[in-house]
């Protein structure tokens, strides 16, 4: 909550409170969308609240049906109430679950999520595929591929690796260290978002990534180098829910969104180590 309320008190300080409206409440609440639109008339809406992670969705999965596929037909529906010209929304790449596929296409078939959180993002996709359908609303989907960076989610491994390697605390290591993911600075995905908001189309849905996978090993290495810290690390079996590869194919999205990566790995975790010092070491 503290990083969240730093965030917005950086982009009220940024851009003054003429262009940042900041409405605490449920997205599910009716009362306050209907003062949000009502108040601010938008022609596009960028939905990027949801409750993420697999691993918690497991043991609380009525949590995420309210936060992600509630909320998202809420927004839905006032979008389509009131005349809204773009509709883009965050979905993700977890609903490819256990795809053998070297680079995950948009063009999969992906009908058997293997968690409570991939089964939200994609009751989500169709939600909005049926609103699409029956009202002629812009729609956007985009698949993020585990993003990170800095004010990053502090439960995501990035985050949580850094901090922890940077303390000389414990880390827990799923697995053997061989599972990838597509790291994906958030930076080049702040990109994507704007260029689909820029860019309506009648209902597409795209992947966001880098497009190249990063072992878990090699991701702890590159948090040991720019911290210059020797990562403790608990060694665990992998967990139900999670999925060994992650890799994004963005053939799509370069094609319609003119979308490209520009972050590397190394880059990015050095730029967020930085960040994290700034902000968390300095103020000890």
């Amino acid at each position: 909550v503290s990083i969240k309320e730093s965030n917005l008190k950086m982009l009220l300080e940024k851009y003054g409170e003429k262009r940042v409206t900041v409405l605490r409440g449920d997205v599910c609440n009716e009362t306050l969308l209907e003062y949000a639109f009502a108040t601010t008339q938008p022609k596009f809406v960028a939905h990027m609240a949801a409750r993420a992670g697999v691993r918690p969705s497991i043991q609380n999965p009525y949590v995420y049906i309210h936060s992600n596929v509630q909320a998202t037909t809420r927004l839905l529906d006032f979008s389509y109430q009131n005349n809204v010209q773009n509709f883009v929304f965050a979905s993700s790449s977890s609903i490819y679950g256990g795809s053998k596929s070297i680079h995950f296409s948009e063009r999969e078939n992906v009908d058997r999520p293997v968690s409570p959180y991939a089964a939200t993002k994609k009751s989500c996709e169709l939600m909005a595929h049926t609103f699409h359908h029956l009202y002629g609303i812009n729609i956007t989907a985009l698949r993020f591929f585990t993003v990170y960076g800095p004010r990053g989610r502090p439960d995501m491994a990035p985050f949580k690796f850094i901090d922890r390697v940077s303390r000389g605390l414990e880390i827990q290591q799923f697995g053997d260290g061989s599972s990838k993911r597509d790291y994906t600075y958030v930076a080049d995905i702040v990109d994507g978002i704007i260029r689909a908001i820029d860019r309506p189309y009648p209902f597409e849905i795209f992947n966001l990534g880098k497009g190249s996978g990063t072992s878990l090993k090699e991701f702890i290495g590159l948090i040991e180098k720019h911290t210059g810290k020797k990562a403790n690390i608990t060694f665990l079996p992998d967990q139900p829910g999670d999925v060994p590869y992650t890799c994004a194919d963005v053939s799509k999205a370069k094609k319609l969104l003119g979308y490209r990566s520009t972050v590397p790995i190394e880059e990015g975790i050095r730029l967020t180590v930085k960040w994290y010092n700034e902000t968390f070491l300095s103020a000890r």
